[in-house]
């Protein structure tokens, strides 16, 4: 691990953790290409998520600091959404403390990758092409996250913990699938996005200590800070784009990246 490196994970790191085609599953496929393997690694792709987070926090700072305003007065819609993600993040972080090592042990590979990539982009594309043969908009606005839809969208995203699913799209499509707009489920999950990844960050990092010091801590904070930045752009840009337009571009990208990879992977 070198400074360019650092730069060139945190890119990857803060442009593909809130579009749907999985942060975990580009750094890996990234790492591996430059030669990076290991568990100080590993552990590396998944502490500079802190970045990614506090892009969140900046840039819902205004909608944040008026719920927890709310909280304090009792107010409904605050106590609503606080509920809400509690009930979304509550089933990732039970199986994630169930099947993290197996998780780790099994799914942590170019071929398993793939085939997460390639079967979310199947399922991406097949939501999309329904909903749009429907004409269905969907609910906007997060008022519409009631508990029920919560508690699915947290069941749908256990499913992110195979790298190479996509939190962001497991999220979104779970929120489509429950009556959302894809717009208001992708601000859900990036707001779900913030217990989730906050939780896996320091678990990893605390966990993986001793080998993050072998990465190196100014490596760690120059991953964190280029993260950060990018994301934060993402974010605004994502967000604008979903207002006028769907997945299916994504659904598209993904197949395609997921067969590639396998032929690479396979090709001896």
């Amino acid at each position: 691990m070198n400074a360019l490196l650092a730069i060139l994970l945190g890119v990857v790191e803060g442009i593909t953790e809130y579009l749907p085609i999985s942060s975990t599953g580009h750094l890996i496929l990234v790492s591996r290409l430059v030669g990076l393997k290991g568990p100080g690694v590993d552990a590396f792709d998944v502490v500079i998520q802190l970045g990614a987070i506090l892009a969140v926090l900046v840039h819902y700072r205004a909608l944040l600091t008026r719920r927890a305003i709310g909280l304090v007065s009792l107010q409904r819609e605050s106590l609503s959404l606080l509920l809400a993600l509690v009930l979304g993040f509550l089933p990732t972080a039970f199986v994630g403390l169930l099947l993290r090592k197996t998780i780790k042990a099994y799914l942590f590979g170019t071929g398993p990758v793939a085939a997460a990539l390639v079967g979310g982009g199947i399922l991406m594309t097949v939501v999309e092409l329904r909903r749009a043969k429907r004409q269905a908009t969907g609910l906007s606005g997060l008022e519409h996250v009631t508990a029920r839809r919560a508690l699915l969208i947290g069941l749908g995203q256990c499913f992110s913990m195979w790298p190479g699913a996509s939190r962001s799209m497991c999220t979104i499509v779970a929120g489509q699938l429950v009556g959302l707009s894809t717009s208001t489920a992708a601000e859900f999950s990036f707001l779900l996005g913030l217990p989730t990844l906050g939780a896996a960050t320091i678990y990893e990092g605390y966990k993986s200590r001793e080998a993050l010091l072998g990465v190196g801590m100014l490596n760690l904070a120059i991953g964190l800070v280029v993260s950060f930045f990018v994301a934060w752009a993402v974010i605004a840009a994502f967000v604008g784009y979903l207002q006028k337009r769907g997945l299916l571009p994504f659904g598209v990208y993904r197949i395609v990246l997921g067969l590639i990879v396998f032929a690479l992977a396979f090709r001896d």
